[in-house]
């Protein structure tokens, strides 16, 4: 593996990525530089930036290896993928939230919530919430990426992670978001490339798209007894309605993550940085192509490996992964030992560049959000000293969030990256998801509506993790310790996800909250809602 061709590959793309960095370093000046790109981004960059962000090494490592185990039922997650997190997105949130921020002056997601219901609280939490939990995303981003480099290169996994924080880490620190757009892009086009080319190769080592499928349809009588118990139905069918997997897939992998990507900081941020609204049009046309791409060929590959696998081994992947000591499968393992296993070493090298360019396009945004919410943090109620003060406590946020990240890849157990994922889009729609949908249609929200809809969303799905929701509980191991049992609740609430419960808590606190508060200013209101037109602004405009 370690031939003069491996060397020129990745010492090319990371003069390519340093490069890119470092030009984003040169111009970057001010405060907005470094929070905004300076908000003169075209369309065509910010939906490679805003694609390669969205997916990462958690939707192709994880949610490949998910799909291994539970099969092409995860399409749905790709279909909800492009109507919710490009389409809407893109229609519906992006302009309004340009426009918004524009109006407002503001640099962060969490500056945008606070000014346009005028409150401090909000800024503090949505920063504190941010800081806090996104390193686990970011945690299980890195594991997907360290653990291809462990399988495929034979690295110690400790080092791999070490060796990707630090990576993105000194670009991020150095460029801040222009940097990171930049080199977003270089990264999404090597995704693209990378992930058809899976597609393609995979289908001609299977024999073609339809004996591939056939092939894994004829797998079913090979489903684990434990898998079948719970509804797995071969895995070119959907699970058993209303089944235990049923209500997994669905509510944990599909709902949860594809609703989730609405209220993701870092992805609301990048529509801050378009030159002009004009430019979502191109955007939404190039973002829907690259992640059809990213999570159709990640999705459709892992389910197919499990013929790879019972062709050449006589094993499904779930058994090709599975510990001989603790009988315990990581799926997390999947993708890795099927791309090492079943292509030619020519791709190896092209689909390790894929995955560094996943995890380091998401990471980047990462810690760049980590960063600037601390910076957020830090400067609360008082005026920062000087723009370059600002930069330099964001960045210093930037390698706060590197330690917290690095030590969460220690510690997280096998398995991990897709759930880790839809814990952290879940938390992120069930706090935010209502309070920015609020802030850019309903102008009878309020301060303290939102912040109770914040704060409720929140709650209930912490309690949901920790209380109910089986995987998570046991992990955690808190209602074990208080309650003697492992979770309170039976079946179907200890399978539902979490969301289910904490999305409509929220919204409901901060509608009733809202009407029973005082409205803000009409001023306050026309300012934040300056040029928008749509439901709720005509009437401010008058």
């Amino acid at each position: 593996m370690r031939d003069p061709l491996f060397y020129l590959v990745v010492t090319a793309y990371l003069a390519a990525t340093f490069f890119l960095g470092y030009l984003g370093w040169r111009q970057t000046r001010t405060s907005s530089d470094y929070m905004l790109a300076g908000g003169q981004i075209n369309g065509f960059l910010v939906a490679l930036s805003y694609g390669s962000t969205f997916i990462s090494t958690s939707a192709i490592v994880g949610f490949g290896g998910a799909a291994a185990a539970y099969g092409m039922s995860l399409l749905w997650l790709a279909a909800l993928n492009i109507l919710v997190g490009i389409f809407i997105a893109f229609a519906f949130l992006g302009r309004r939230i340009r426009l918004m921020g524009s109006n407002l002056g503001v640099e962060t997601f969490p500056e945008l919530l606070a000014r346009r219901f005028n409150s401090r609280f909000i800024h503090a939490y949505a920063a504190l919430l941010i800081a806090l939990v996104m390193p686990l995303y970011a945690a299980a981003v890195m594991i997907g990426g360290a653990r291809f480099l462990e399988q495929v290169l034979s690295l110690d996994y400790s080092l791999a992670l070490v060796v990707f924080a630090l990576l993105v880490a000194a670009y991020v620190f150095y460029g801040g978001l222009r940097g990171v757009i930049y080199t977003d892009a270089l990264q999404g086009g090597i995704m693209f490339v990378g992930m058809v080319l899976l597609l393609v190769l995979t289908y001609a080592r299977l024999g073609g798209i339809t004996p591939a499928h056939e092939a894994l349809s004829a797998l079913k009588g090979l489903v684990p007894p434990s898998l079948a118990a719970k509804g797995h139905a071969g895995w070119t069918s959907m699970p058993l309605v209303g089944s235990e997997l049923w209500w997994y897939v669905l509510t944990t992998l599909v709902l949860g993550v594809g609703i989730g990507v609405l209220a993701q900081p870092q992805l609301a941020v990048r529509f801050m940085t378009l030159r002009s609204t004009r430019e979502l049009n191109r955007g939404m046309v190039t973002g829907g192509i690259f992640i059809l791409a990213m999570t159709g060929t990640a999705f459709v590959v892992g389910a197919l490996s499990n013929v790879y696998f019972y062709r050449t081994s006589g094993k499904i992947a779930l058994a090709m992964v599975t510990d001989p000591v603790t009988n315990t499968p990581n799926i997390d393992r999947i993708i890795p030992l099927y791309i090492n296993q079943a292509l030619p070493p020519w791709f190896v090298y092209i689909f390790m560049l894929t995955l560094l360019a996943a995890a380091m396009s998401t990471l980047s945004s990462q810690f760049h959000v980590i960063g600037t919410s601390v910076r957020d943090l830090y400067f609360m109620g008082k005026p920062e000293a000087s723009p370059r003060a600002g930069m330099m406590v964001a960045r210093g946020g930037v390698l706060v969030g590197l330690a917290v990240t690095l030590y969460l890849g220690f510690k997280l157990p096998p398995s991990i990256i897709a759930l880790a994922t839809s814990i952290f889009f879940g938390l992120c729609a069930a706090s935010f998801l209502p309070a920015l949908l609020a802030a850019l249609y309903w102008p009878r929200a309020t301060g303290s509506g939102v912040a109770a809809g914040m704060l409720a969303g929140s709650a209930v799905y912490a309690f949901m993790v920790l209380f109910v929701h089986q995987k998570e509980a046991v992990i955690f191991g808190v209602a074990k310790a208080l309650t003697g049992k492992p979770y309170l609740a039976s079946f179907p609430w200890n399978i539902i996800d979490p969301l289910v419960v904490a999305l409509p808590a929220s919204a409901a606190a901060l509608v009733l909250v809202s009407l029973a508060s005082q409205s803000l200013p009409r001023e306050h209101l026309r300012a934040c809602f300056r040029n928008i037109h749509g439901p709720g602004a005509p009437a401010l405009n008058e």
